[in-house]
């Protein structure tokens, strides 16, 4: 695999290998559900901050892409090849393990979900928890009407409130991050009870209410090119803010008792815009980290590359199969941990296949000439 490092920074690669292998790794519980103790509530809130990593960190990179490109304003051209830019990168790899994700379930002999036609336009999970099928796709219609809505809303408030392109950036974002508060408000008013798995179903994963989430590194983006002084010169207290952000949230909250049936408001409202806002406060740190040693930056950011394949893959393709093939509940403990370094080599293994012959070839259509002339931004 030749990477051109000239055009990566370390720190965000590092950032999104982090992400993916805390999402990997924490679907070993589903090998090991026994795992007692710190072990286990680690694993379990890898899951959570890996997928809330991810947002941030697309919404501070598409921020970016956003802020560059529309500089001097919005037009349907440029939004036009925004979009394609960003569905030449997610659309292929999704509708290909849809694909395989049903026809896992026809072989198997399962009946498909009477909703899987909302999975071919991303509002399986909209207003609702989605069908135990392909379940870590439900980031995805998160990410896809973020990148429908962000260029719209910015466009309409540069369009008719007659804003500077940057200020009607920056005033989406603070909308949408506004609508996901009270979104999530509406959601606690109208709860009379939860449990970690309602929350995990019913808030976390459905898009009404996340809407929010990557919006959180968008303003990143905002602050990184237009507060550039402050951004660098305070990175290291901003990120030492963040360590211990992210040690209140792995520690802090279970040691103060702050459990959902005794604080809903602190888990329903504020756990996961707080989780955004400390995972945002590492951005100054790593989008200046632009290299490391040869030995770790190859090994990251080939771990960053694959990481969409990875996240498609890992658990309704690899490891629902090795399931349905080899069962686990009658294995050793030592038995299923080689079955868990099995899980991670075939995860690593099929995403590195997939993103050869499929991922990247597909992304290198975003820059031949006839998308280029076609779609090209002023």
């Amino acid at each position: 695999m030749q990477i051109d490092y000239s055009k990566r920074i370390f720190g965000l690669d590092l950032m999104r290998a982090v992400a993916i292998l805390f999402v990997v790794f924490s679907h070993a519980l589903w090998i090991v559900p026994e795992l007692p103790g710190l072990p286990g509530e680690l694993l379990r809130l890898m899951g959570v901050l890996g997928v809330e990593i991810f947002f941030v960190l697309s919404g501070f990179l598409i921020g970016r892409i956003l802020l560059r490109q529309f500089s001097g304003g919005y037009n349907k051209q440029g939004v036009g090849y925004f979009w394609v830019r960003r569905w030449f990168r997610t659309l292929p790899n999704y509708y290909l393990i849809l694909l395989v994700n049903i026809g896992i379930v026809l072989f198997m002999g399962r009946d498909l979900p009477e909703s899987l036609w909302k999975y071919f336009f991303f509002i399986q999970n909209a207003f609702s928890s989605m069908d135990i099928f392909f379940t870590e796709s439900w980031s995805l219609p998160i990410e896809e009407f973020t990148y429908l809505l962000a260029p719209i809303l910015a466009w309409a408030l540069w369009k008719f409130l007659k804003l500077k392109a940057h200020k009607a950036f920056l005033y989406t974002a603070i909308g949408m991050i506004l609508f996901g508060l009270m979104s999530k408000v509406f959601y606690q008013l109208q709860v009379a009870e939860s449990d970690m798995i309602f929350w995990n179903t019913e808030l976390k994963a459905v898009m009404i209410y996340r809407l929010d989430a990557i919006f959180y590194g968008m303003l990143g983006a905002y602050a990184a090119q237009y507060f550039a002084d402050f951004w660098q010169r305070n990175r290291w207290i901003l990120f030492l803010v963040g360590v211990l952000g992210m040690l209140l949230i792995s520690f802090g909250v279970p040691m103060l008792g702050w459990f959902i049936d005794s604080h809903p408001w602190v888990w329903n409202v504020g756990y996961l815009p707080f989780c955004s806002l400390v995972i945002a406060l590492f951005l100054p740190v790593l989008s200046a980290w632009k290299t490391a040693p040869r030995i770790i930056r190859g090994s990251v950011t080939r771990i960053s590359l694959i990481s969409y394949s990875m996240y498609l893959l890992h658990y309704s393709v690899v490891l629902q199969l090795l399931k349905y093939f080899l069962p686990t509940e009658r294995l050793s403990l030592i038995d299923k941990g080689v079955y868990v370094l099995v899980y991670l080599a075939l995860t690593f293994v099929a995403s590195y296949v997939l993103y050869r012959i499929y991922e990247r070839p597909m992304m290198n259509l975003r820059d031949r000439q006839m998308v280029k002339r076609y779609f090209q931004a002023p």
